[in-house]
């Protein structure tokens, strides 16, 4: 299912290269270990390729982009087997904040006062299927509205399709009119009035399963990494776990054409 979606060796190009030592199953099946379970590179087990070829891997594979492209076919496949648009038109907005080890440096780092936790925000944007879309890891330090900013500049660029996003009340205020200019109509769910203790909010609870299903995956319950990159290609890996066991559980793996959708992702 992946392989296909895999840069092309470069001993296969016309420039040529060494052919690779390991084959790529090796690969991938060694990097999803290490996100699932959440061990060192260095405690990779023998039956996998050597952890600096795996990291080495793990590395050009996501400064290249080719794990948010794996993850954007994977959800593009799904949502076409729901009869649903290829491409995501409304998204939920979130962040969470996750405690950072010793490895992470003071400059990527930050303290969340609400949440009380000392180390980086994940921002999550995901489809009305709670499927991941974008994903920006930050300071924990840094406001819900300023990173908001960045997500939705990168989905404008990324995903022109995306004309709604829905919020929480910590995105209101200026952001809203800001959204605006990007094409965006930005909407927030407040809490309802009176209430008291953990309420089920329209749109909101959606992205906070996606919260809950990110933090299946061991290595994201922390955050270990030097760059904030590599934490966002950890959670990449783990929305691309989940979205291919989806696919091979449902069936076949073979996409269909799309289909007019029926359901009006941008209602309320």
């Amino acid at each position: 299912m992946l392989e296909r979606l895999l840069p092309t060796p470069a001993c296969q190009t016309r420039q040529g290269g060494r052919p690779e030592k390991h084959h790529r199953r090796d690969i991938v099946d060694a990097i999803r270990y290490v996100v699932d379970n959440g061990i060192k590179w260095r405690a990779l087990p023998a039956d996998f390729p050597p952890f600096q070829t795996v990291f080495g891997f793990f590395t050009r594979w996501a400064a290249a982009g080719v794990v948010t492209r794996i993850r954007d076919q994977l959800r593009r496949r799904l949502r076409i087997r729901a009869d649903t648009s290829p491409r995501p038109v409304s998204v939920i907005l979130d962040s969470q904040s996750v405690k950072a080890a010793e490895t992470v440096s003071r400059a990527t780092r930050g303290y969340d006062p609400g949440k009380k936790i000392n180390g980086r925000k994940r921002h999550l944007a995901v489809d009305n299927r709670g499927l991941l879309v974008s994903v920006l890891v930050t300071g924990a330090d840094v406001r819900d509205a300023d990173a908001a900013r960045d997500v939705l500049w990168r989905l404008r660029l990324i995903h022109p399709s995306v004309v709604v996003a829905w919020a929480d009340s910590a995105y209101a205020g200026q952001l809203v009119q800001w959204a605006d200019k990007l094409g965006i109509t930005l909407k927030t769910v407040p809490r309802p009035k009176g209430a008291k203790g953990f309420v089920v909010l329209p749109k909101r609870w959606i992205v906070e399963r996606t919260n809950a299903w990110t933090l299946r995956a061991r290595r994201n319950v922390r955050d270990y990494e030097r760059l904030p990159q590599h934490s966002e290609a950890h959670v990449n890996w783990a929305a691309i776990a989940l979205m291919t066991k989806r696919l091979t559980r449902k069936g076949a793996t073979a996409t269909r054409t799309a289909k007019p959708w029926r359901k009006r992702e941008g209602a309320a």
